[in-house]
């Protein structure tokens, strides 16, 4: 330490301390460029659908053998119930026409856990906010009797594939 420091009462390495404001204003545009990030990354990932691309679309479910009257099998993996009555063999996706959350079946309805939406046997909706029924998905028949559903064809609400 040289004469000179010694009588200032500093040294050479001494660093400015921040004040007050100058750390308060430094807090805040961290917290003003943290936020703007969050709401950056949310805007981008917004577009992207809740629903994943990867499910099949066209899945074996059986035989007719494995669906007597009466009979109803939930593909939970696929997101389908499949019921045959004595009309025929028909197929409901459990994707609420909402906002595409899974919906559950208890005691004869269709119940969206996210916002309440409820639906009867047939997927017709009782209570809202769902603005349409739950869509009815064709099932047919290949050459070697497997049943299949395909999740891409649409019919009409009480459309069966009779056997």
């Amino acid at each position: 330490m040289s004469n000179v420091d010694a009588v200032k009462g500093t040294s050479a390495y001494e660093v400015e301390s921040m004040s007050r404001r100058d750390f308060l204003t430094t807090v805040v545009y961290g917290a003003v460029g943290a936020a703007l990030s969050f709401v950056l990354f949310g805007l981008l990932r917004f577009p992207k659908p809740a629903l994943f691309p990867d499910i099949p679309k066209i899945f074996k479910i059986g035989r007719v053998e494995d669906f007597p009257v009466g009979a109803e099998k939930i593909f939970e993996d696929k997101k389908v119930i499949v019921r045959r009555d004595a009309g025929g063999l028909f197929a409901i996706s459990l994707i609420c026409t909402h906002l595409g959350c899974i919906v559950s079946k208890h005691a004869g309805l269709f119940e969206c856990p996210c916002h309440g939406s409820k639906f009867d046997e047939n997927g017709k909706v009782k209570i809202g906010p769902a603005p349409k029924a739950l869509e009815w998905l064709k099932v047919s028949q290949l050459p070697d009797g497997k049943l299949i559903v395909d999740t891409m064809r649409k019919v009409p609400i009480g459309t069966r594939y009779a056997i």
